[in-house]
This record gives structure tokens, C-alpha cells and sequence, in this order.
């Protein structure tokens, strides 16, 4: 047995499919077919139910599998301590956030990570809750920004920052000439649009609509953040936001308006996560640092960060470094949550 035949079985596991499985291991089908059979033969049990419709594990195959994982979990971090040894500040690693954040904090931090770790390969993966937290599980990722709370997990947690939820309604609705922060009870009257299940986003909103006593728009659920905003832009209905979601360089939408609510304002709590064994655990907590450095400040004043953003863009827009419009600006006045 070697390492090389444990990583083509749980590719198998992963893939379900031999030809797919080969691929990712970069050999060839027969090649990788073989190794199985020699593992097979050397163990004595039959690990894999090979039928033309659909590849299987075994009971044994299941277990041998889980156990590779952190067989392969464990070189890698012998890898990953030896490369440190050489340079703490040179290492590959993999970084997995969840859909509604990552493309709204990723343009905040990237380059001041490039700037601090100037030797560091960030790999970002983009992936629902659920799926960062198997993949960090089984070894595939070193790392995820997640919101808290998590499931029951054998993770270390390092806080990052407080992101405010906003309002965002259409132009023509009754809020969206309201001077100043509303209540969150301005819910209650309202059909809200979420996004569809898997989201950590919807249990959120689906928390602060509980609470509020509103209801979620019947016959519809959106995919993304962005086909919510068009959706409230078209009319349809309103939804809560996230507060990097629509700061600079996101581009507003004139047909939007967005809302401040009120002390304690709906919010949710950012955390970066990794294995308690992990070999980058000082590595991580650097970059949790900068994190926190270049989002932080901002977000954890309440949303600030929309409404510095937003001032910003109303002195930089005619020098070509922001689209956005003064009068955009008036119209949607994000004031602080008092």
C-alpha cells in the first residue's frame, strides 16, 4: 500500500466516476484502475462496486476511505511544516467563503494580503457552509470565512468582523423617502425576498423576518445577492443586504434604495476557521490580521463601511474613480444606526 493508491481511491470517492477520478490525479484510466485492483487484492476485501451505471463504495470502501482522508490530511501538514521550516511566509493556501460574501470582501483584502504575504498562493474557493465545512473537515481546504454560529465542529475560531444588514427597497416604496435609520417591526407588513435554501444568508434573514413578524415572498427564491437587488430594483419586493454587498466598488442601483436599521441592527458575525491541528495555524492568524485590518474598522462600526464608501464615492466621482453620482448619493443618504 502507498500513499499515491490511497489519493486514487478517494478521488473515486469524490468523482463517483473512474475516467473523472483519473483526470484529477493527472494518470490514465487503465493506470488508475489497476492501482485499485492491487489495493483491493493486497487488503483482500473489495472496496469499490464497479457496475456500468454507477460507481459505489463498499461498507469497507467507506471506511477505508474516511481513514485515507486524514492519512493524506496528515502528510500534507508534514509537507506544509517542512516547507514553513523553510519559509513560514511561503506556503499554498486554500480558502474556502461562501457565496454571499465572497465576491464583496475578496475586493477589500486581496491586495492587502499580496502586500503582507508577498510569498503566499492564496487558492479561494467559493462554496456553500456546508460544503466549506466538509471540505475543511476531510483536508481539501486549509481554511474558511464563515458566519457564526457553526454547527458543533472540532475548529478553532478566529473573529474577523461585524457586517450590519441594510434595507433595500424600491425607489417608489413608502420607506424610501423616511428621513434616518427605521425599526426592524417595518418588517411586519412586508413580503420579503430571499435566496434559496442552502444560503447561511437565508437562515439570517429568515431569523430577523421571525422576529419582525414578516413573510417570505411566496414563489420565489433567489440564486445570488444580485438577483435580489434586480428583483427589489423591478419592484417585486424588498430584502435585507449585507453591508459590503452594496459598498464601493459595488455599483448602485438607481432604482434601489437602502435603509440603515435601527440599534441593535439585524447583523451577522464573520469568522475565519481551521482545523485545531492545522500546520498553518500562525500562518492563518496573520492573515485573519489583515483581515480584519482592511475590513474590520468599518464593518464593525454598523455598517460604516457602506456609508464611507458612499461619501467617497461622492468626492472621487468626478475624477473617473468612481461611477457613482452625487445624486445617487442624496437620494439613498445611509445614515449611521443610531
Amino acid at each position: 500500500m502507498n500513499l499515491r493508491d490511497l489519493e486514487y481511491l478517494v478521488a473515486v470517492a469524490d468523482h463517483r466516476h473512474f475516467g473523472r477520478a483519473a483526470e484529477a490525479c493527472f494518470v490514465s484510466q487503465p493506470t488508475l484502475s489497476t492501482q485499485l485492483k492491487k489495493l483491493e487484492t493486497e487488503l483482500g476485501v473489495e472496496l469499490v462496486e464497479r457496475n456500468p451505471r454507477q460507481i459505489l463504495l463498499t461498507d469497507a470502501g467507506e471506511q477505508v476511505v474516511a481513514r485515507a482522508r486524514s492519512i493524506l490530511a496528515d502528510v500534507d501538514d508534514i509537507r506544509t511544516i517542512a516547507q514553513r521550516a523553510q519559509d513560514p511566509e511561503a506556503a499554498t493556501l486554500r480558502l474556502g467563503i461562501f457565496p454571499t460574501l465572497a465576491p464583496y470582501l475578496l475586493p477589500h483584502v486581496v491586495h492587502p494580503l499580496h502586500e503582507r504575504f508577498p510569498r503566499l498562493e492564496l487558492l479561494l474557493v467559493e462554496e456553500k457552509t456546508e460544503v466549506v465545512l466538509h471540505q475543511l473537515r476531510h483536508g481539501q481546504l486549509d481554511a474558511g470565512i464563515l458566519a457564526l454560529p457553526l454547527p458543533s465542529e472540532h475548529l478553532d475560531v478566529e473573529p474577523l468582523f461585524t457586517e450590519d444588514f441594510l434595507l433595500a427597497v424600491p425607489l417608489d416604496h413608502r420607506l424610501a423617502a423616511e428621513v434616518g435609520p427605521v425599526d426592524a417591526s417595518v418588517l411586519a407588513s412586508e413580503d420579503v425576498l430571499l435566496l434559496e435554501e442552502g444560503h447561511c444568508l437565508r437562515d439570517q434573514a429568515l431569523e430577523v423576518c421571525s422576529l419582525a413578524g414578516a413573510t417570505e415572498r411566496s414563489g420565489f427564491r433567489a440564486t445570488s445577492l444580485e438577483t435580489l437587488r434586480h428583483m427589489v430594483a423591478a419592484g417585486v419586493g424588498v430584502t435585507l443586504l449585507p453591508a459590503l454587498s452594496v459598498a464601493p466598488p459595488v455599483a448602485p442601483s438607481p432604482d434601489v434604495v437602502l435603509r440603515r436599521f435601527r440599534a441593535p441592527a439585524p447583523h451577522r458575525e464573520l469568522a475565519l476557521v481551521r482545523r485545531a491541528t492545522s500546520a498553518h495555524a500562525a500562518l492563518l492568524r496573520g492573515v485573519a490580521d489583515v483581515i480584519r485590518a482592511s475590513v474590520g474598522p468599518a464593518a464593525d462600526r454598523r455598517g460604516q463601511v457602506v456609508a464611507r464608501g458612499a461619501s467617497a464615492a461622492a468626492t472621487t466621482a468626478t475624477d473617473g474613480v468612481s461611477g457613482t453620482s452625487a445624486a445617487w448619493n442624496q437620494r439613498n443618504a445611509i445614515t449611521p444606526s443610531g
